[in-house]
């Protein structure tokens, strides 16, 4: 028997395909105003980090602010990328059939970002009335806030929680709560998690395996 008693999925990355697709749209925006980004280095500086902090970055690169329209262009954008390419990561689909534990979505991104990429990709049934966005509270990973939320709200304490997260600030925001925390490598480029969650796994279809053995 696992010791877990509920899971908390990170969405981007995690249960849907989107990190190239998000990233993307914020290199040709970006780039537009003097950024001079390509993909990788993207996802490298901005994957889990709020909207804000990406403008902060942006910002930061080119010495100036960003229009002050930055963002509704990129959440136009974006939705336009989503819905031509978005899928659910391979593997999530049979995880989540197989899943004998209650469990959740917690996310950096907005609760309509979420729930269009969910419906989109065909998950949104499994999450509905169990997902948390961190705007709601407007606290961000690397807090831990996010994570305690979902777990008071699912009625499991810290302990009886594991999180599947994909970044280093959704990670470090899991280890912070006192969470145990699988990091999910199979996009993580640049090895950022290697090393530092309770365990790294790269094909979804092991996790199943994985929470049943955990100890």
């Amino acid at each position: 028997m696992s010791k877990y008693k509920c899971v908390i999925f990170d969405c981007d990355g995690v249960l849907v395909d989107s990190e190239a697709l998000s990233n993307g749209v914020l290199v040709e925006l970006g780039n537009r105003y003097g950024a001079k980004l390509d993909l990788s280095s993207a996802i490298k500086m901005f994957k889990g980090c709020s909207m804000n902090a990406c403008i902060e970055k942006i910002e930061t690169l080119i010495n100036k602010p960003l229009p002050e329209d930055f963002e509704s262009q990129y959440r136009a954008l974006s939705i336009e990328a989503f819905k031509k390419h978005i899928k659910p990561i391979e593997g999530i689909k049979g995880v989540l059939d197989q899943l004998d534990l209650p469990f959740c979505v917690a996310s950096s991104a907005l609760e309509a970002k979420m729930r269009l990429n969910l419906e989109l990709t065909g998950l949104l049934d499994k999450f509905e009335g169990r997902l948390f966005s961190c705007y709601t509270i407007q606290k961000w990973k690397p807090d831990p806030a996010i994570f305690f939320w979902a777990a008071e709200s699912m009625g499991f304490k810290p302990e009886e929680c594991l999180v599947v997260e994909d970044s280093y600030s959704g990670v470090t925001a899991a280890k912070a709560g006192g969470f145990d925390v699988f990091g999910y490598t199979a996009d993580d480029i640049h090895h950022q998690l290697k090393g530092y969650a309770t365990l790294e796994f790269d094909n979804m279809n092991q996790l199943i395996s994985l929470i049943k053995q955990a100890k």
